[in-house]
């Protein structure tokens, strides 16, 4: 059958049970990027002669390049053919991670750029989620779209133990090589795989950019589901960037020890599927409130905890992953229902607010960690996702 045909017909039939699995893969896998440096920036920084105090712009940095491609490259899902932009894109990851891993001592520099690089051309995942959405029947959007999104958590949360393992054994190095072996397994995936998809827009790239100012100005809800992730996600990068500083320093882990830390993380990823199927029945107002109440207390449940202990910081981590999964999920099920034909843009304006709150909260880390310790990162964190709850229940008292 012509793949593209298989493409229109999907809406009707709904995806098989197969490709949902290869695309919560493939999700999974590209995003690692984003987090491999995550909990090694200890490591890096001072192979490549940066400053402690600097260190948390290798995490910064590339969740901003992501954003860069969120916004820049994201839009183009509704004007180029969407297999092929993908593969281009995973193309250039492969290529930039090579790079990153092959960086030599005191390249920091050098090295700050191919994280930014890193980012950028990592933005597949974005693309193919709003291509299952399309694919998807309506009845089965929610419990799709989560079920991918369950594979690109699994993706965010082992990546971190995976490149602490590897970087243990193998070096820091290894992590970024390794994961351009896989980028490379990839490209291979989408090319053999994925249907083709040719959108119906048929603007000019500037009209399309230009389109994305309408969009936001258009739909409050897009504006208020962006600001709440983007709060959300501040504290769950300032979370995951300043923990493996406190398990290193206060506690005396090692990198694999660590790793296993941040294997506790994982369960939060129940949250994606739940969060899609609430949403399908109707219940995502309900859904949102539980996650913006669950995720500062379980950042302030740190300081309850004697010392900060390690059960107390993995049981912060699997709080606050779930109520920000399921935030997330639930936010991208209405955002894609505003317009159909505009998805890959609401997508790329959506993920880009997410990705900048994530850069924000990676930049604070390693500063407020030296000057406040645990202490200001759980007060910090809690207070993103509570004047995220404010704003929520202030326009649900206007309703």
């Amino acid at each position: 059958m012509n793949p593209s045909l298989a493409a229109d017909r999907a809406p009707a039939t709904g995806l098989s049970r197969a490709l949902v699995t290869l695309l919560a893969f493939c999700c999974g896998a590209i995003v690692a990027n984003i987090y491999y440096a995550q909990p090694i920036v200890g490591l890096i920084a001072p192979d490549l002669g940066l400053s402690a105090d600097r260190a948390s712009l290798i995490v910064s940095l590339t969740q901003f390049g992501y954003a860069l491609g969120l916004l820049l490259l994201v839009p183009l899902a509704d004007l180029v053919e969407n297999r092929r932009l993908m593969i281009v894109t995973a193309v250039l990851a492969c290529v930039s991670l090579l790079l990153a891993g092959t960086s030599g001592s005191g390249q920091g520099q050098l090295f700050l750029f191919y994280a930014l690089l890193i980012g950028f051309s990592s933005v597949a995942v974005q693309m193919l989620i709003p291509l299952a959405a399309h694919l998807a029947p309506e009845h089965q959007r929610g419990r799709v779209v989560g079920n991918i999104m369950g594979g690109l958590l699994l993706g965010i949360l082992l990546a971190r133990p995976l490149s602490s393992l590897v970087a243990d054994h193998f070096g820091w190095r290894a992590v970024f090589i390794g994961a351009a072996g896989v980028m490379l397994a990839i490209i291979l995936l989408l090319a053999l795989t994925l249907p083709r998809r040719v959108p119906e827009h048929s603007a000019s790239y500037a009209g399309l950019m230009a389109s994305l100012i309408e969009l936001l100005r258009r739909y409050p809800v897009l504006r208020q589901r962006s600001l709440y992730q983007a709060l959300m996600f501040a504290a769950f990068s300032l979370y995951w960037t300043a923990v493996p500083l406190a398990l290193a320093h206060d506690h005396g882990l090692s990198q694999s020890q660590i790793a296993v830390f941040a294997l506790v993380g994982a369960v939060g990823a129940i949250a994606a599927p739940m969060a899609g199927r609430l949403a399908d029945a109707g219940h995502a107002r309900r859904g949102s409130l539980l996650a913006l109440v669950l995720a500062p207390l379980a950042l302030l449940l740190g300081l309850t905890t004697p010392g900060f202990s390690v059960i107390g910081l993995g049981l912060t981590g699997v709080l606050l992953d779930f109520a920000v999964q399921m935030n997330m999920v639930i936010g991208q099920r209405e955002v894609y229902a505003l317009d159909p034909a505009s998805r890959g843009r609401l997508n790329a304006l959506y993920m880009t607010s997410i990705f900048l709150g994530g850069a924000l909260g990676s930049a604070m880390a390693s500063g407020l960690f030296a000057q406040f310790g645990w202490h200001g990162i759980a007060l910090a964190g809690a207070a993103l996702p509570g004047v995220a709850l404010l704003v929520f229940l202030a326009g649900a008292r206007r309703v």
